[in-house]
């Protein structure tokens, strides 16, 4: 039997959890990649804080850690780390000519 012809009724308990989330496709993709693995699913909250610290990173102008602070409703320090991070992060993935 190929995995074009499984069905959500062929699915139960968490197998079924998953397909009804994802859909029937998705789920279909993720046994043909995954299958028999253990994977690891962030919560939404992590994913959504690098996004936030990309956005921090954007609007950063080289000064404004104090509103950038209060505009994300986070310490100073914190926004200093993020921006810290970010730099960090940007310089290890840049290209050098020499």
């Amino acid at each position: 039997m190929t995995l074009d012809k499984l069905t959500m009724e062929q699915l139960h308990g968490s197998q079924l959890e998953i397909a009804e989330v994802i859909g029937i496709e998705a789920y279909r993709k993720l046994v043909a990649s995954y299958g028999g693995s253990s994977i690891y699913i962030s919560k939404a909250d992590s994913v959504m804080n690098g996004l936030r610290d990309a956005e921090i990173f954007r609007r950063f102008d080289g000064s404004n850690y104090l509103e950038l602070a209060h505009a994300f409703n986070l310490a100073e320090n914190t926004i200093r780390d993020i921006i810290y991070r970010q730099s960090t992060d940007r310089e290890a993935h840049q290209m050098t000519f020499f």
